[in-house]
């Protein structure tokens, strides 16, 4: 019983417990996955402060520009390769924590046909997204990067 009363605690040191300012920094990144999934582009914009710092997994098709500071760095150097490279990116099975610390941590696997090979990819990821004043101030990307290299050869 100790043992579980203990884990209950720890999680609450790395996840978020009822705290009102975890819940809304994850509307907040809740909202940036829908205004990608919308195509909005002004609206995730708006979600990021201007020289917001984006990190792509290390050895990741698209970690040349690491680290992407401002959002049109992000447009033009992961974004744009992205939806040039590949049918149907996306994050599926999005779960979202709110931990302390103004940090959002999101889990799911990113599933997408690769555009010139036609290979599939269905890869674990986690997304670190850091706050500050209701905004994303950065971001760090964790992914199997093997099966993306492997998907465009």
């Amino acid at each position: 019983m100790k043992k579980i009363l203990l884990l209950g605690i720890s999680a609450c040191l790395f996840l978020s417990c009822s705290n009102s300012e975890d819940s809304d920094n994850v509307k907040v990144v809740n909202g940036i996955y829908e205004s990608l999934d919308a195509g909005d582009i002004d609206a995730f914009k708006a979600q990021l402060v201007p020289e917001v710092e984006w990190n792509e997994a290390e050895n990741f098709l698209y970690d040349d520009g690491n680290p992407y500071i401002g959002a049109d760095a992000v447009l033009e150097g992961v974004m744009e390769r992205i939806g040039a490279d590949w049918n149907d990116f996306i994050v599926d099975g999005r779960t979202t924590y709110g931990m302390h610390n103004n940090k959002v941590l999101v889990t799911g696997r990113y599933k997408a046909t690769h555009k010139t090979t036609g290979k599939k990819v269905n890869a674990q990821v986690a997304h670190l997204w850091s706050l500050k004043d209701g905004k994303i101030i950065s971001f760090q990307q964790y992914t199997d990067t093997k099966q993306f290299a492997d998907a465009v050869k």
